[in-house]
């Protein structure tokens, strides 16, 4: 009998790359390959590399160099790059990267298995020119759902066999892509959507990942009710712009009428929205989130800016007042309410005066996460064409000043939180750390932690009461409460 084929998964970037991988390790498996950890224990490492940001995009060529270096004295015989930046430069990144034996784009996940076979045994796979793949769907979002032949990794387009093995399942019926998880971790990411239809000036990601198109409710909910039956406990919704979900559907409120009936799956107790647009919140959507049971009042605001002129020159909308007002909005309904935002300095005539307006409303948001980020130029955006562009040497200044000040802000909003009872789900137990656990205002990677503790009866993925008595940073220090027997020591000590 020969041996069966290994393969190894190495993901950088955000949740929904998260998503792609599973549906990879699904079709893989599916197809009779074996799913190892441990790239260096693979014949093939498939690198899902992140095309956002220079940052991002250094992580994944150095990820594929690290990979590249395993054949030489390890079991890997191939490196492959999949996901955005593959997708993004195609045959470029191909050129420029000889160290990878592939770079394949989304167009290639229905048959990856393929691919890397053909890999695998020498032969060569042409990376794909790049395009724009908003052209590859009709302008209009009603006649999307009917586009064929467009691949939209994490959408239902193809049958899966009737014979998978264990682990492996259709994620949400007959019309669904398979999944295969590939941790054991209580929370995981189900795809809303994928694309964008905004055009801010600053964002490559419409470019490469296309237009705006809703995943079927029937689907979502059937891949969540099958990661319940896998043991996750809570799913974050992600995509571009969830606040868009449905408008291709016929119905731009569908995801108000989508939460409760995930709120009500058994075995979930937690359901997080994220990647929201301000300019599109809808009263009905945050009374939905600030009141439905098991959905987390957790809002994950994109507000990038909040001076007028460079939000207009990002071709978005808003401005300081209307956010907080928004904010205020938000709080009034659920006091306790998460917020996060990530931020961009140095934008192109950003001017001091933008800078402190900017400040202004870091103070009076009381975010709980703050991610602040240098302009740079991406290729093909409009942004990149501007010419009054600030020295590096300002847009660094201003991204320590703001960092400095979005530390401090976010340090002293987990502080206002000691006294208040929160709902922890147990994420790990750490011989070091103890016992590691999020609230609802915090999302998984992004947005700190809540130490519980060292009672290693809370196992991760059960949920927990608990009273905030600290906070160190952003992370908060909690103590369990009616925890028969108590904790072995007081949480944090």
């Amino acid at each position: 009998m020969p041996e069966r084929r290994t393969v190894a998964l190495v993901t950088l970037g955000c949740a929904r790359n998260e998503v792609d991988s599973e549906e990879l390790a699904g079709r893989l498996a599916a197809d009779g390959w074996d799913l190892v950890e441990d790239a260096a224990d693979a014949d093939v490492a498939v690198v899902n590399t992140c095309g956002f940001v220079d940052a991002a995009k250094k992580d994944s060529v150095d990820a594929l160099l690290e990979a590249n270096d395993l054949k030489e004295h390890g079991r890997t015989q191939a490196v492959v790059a999949v996901g955005c930046m593959a997708e993004r430069y195609g045959k470029d990144l191909a050129e420029a990267l000889p160290e990878a034996d592939g770079v394949l784009g989304f167009d290639d996940y229905a048959d990856i298995s393929d691919r890397l076979q053909t890999i695998l045994s020498g032969g060569i796979h042409a990376a794909h020119t790049p395009r724009d793949r908003r052209k590859l769907l009709p302008i209009s979002p009603a006649e999307r759902q009917e586009a064929a032949g467009v691949a939209l990794p994490g959408h239902a387009q193809d049958t899966p066999p009737e014979d998978l093995p264990e682990g492996v399942a259709p994620a949400s019926g007959p019309r669904a892509p398979l999944r295969r998880r590939l941790d054991n971790n209580p929370v995981a990411s189900v795809k809303l959507a994928s694309g964008c239809d905004r055009r801010c000036s600053f964002c490559a990601i419409p470019s490469f990942r296309g237009s705006f198109i809703s995943r079927r409710p029937s689907d979502v909910l059937g891949e969540a009710r099958w990661l319940a039956e896998q043991g996750v406990k809570e799913i974050m919704l992600v995509s571009e712009n969830n606040t868009s979900y449905g408008k291709d559907l016929g119905d731009i409120r569908l995801l108000e009428t989508l939460l409760p009936e995930l709120a009500a799956l058994d075995g979930l107790e937690r359901i997080r929205v994220s990647y929201l647009q301000p300019a599109e919140m809808r009263p009905g959507l945050i009374d939905v989130l600030t009141s439905t049971e098991k959905i987390a009042p957790y809002f994950d605001l994109s507000f990038q800016h909040s001076a007028p002129k460079v939000l207009r020159a990002m071709r978005r909308f808003g401005d300081t007042d209307r956010f907080l007002e928004l904010l205020d909005t938000i709080r009034g309904k659920a006091p306790q309410a998460g917020a996060r935002s990530n931020f961009i300095v140095g934008f192109p005539g950003e001017t001091e005066e933008d800078v402190a307006e900017l400040e202004r409303f870091l103070v009076g948001a009381r975010l709980d996460a703050i991610g602040v980020f240098g302009y740079s130029d991406e290729d093909g955006t409009e942004a990149a064409t501007y010419e009054n562009k600030l020295d590096p040497e300002i847009v660094a200044e201003r991204l320590e000043r703001v960092s400095r000040l979005a530390e401090e802000l976010t340090a002293q909003r987990a502080e206002e939180r000691i006294g208040e009872t929160i709902e922890v789900l147990v994420d790990r137990v750490d011989d070091e750390d103890g016992v590691i656990g999020r609230a609802a205002h915090q999302a998984p990677e992004t947005d700190g932690q809540v130490l519980l503790g060292t009672d290693h009866r809370l196992e991760p993925g059960r949920m927990v009461t608990a009273k905030v008595v600290a906070s160190e940073g952003v992370d908060l220090v909690a103590e369990p409460l009616g925890i028969e027997g108590g904790c072995t020591e007081e949480a944090g000590r």
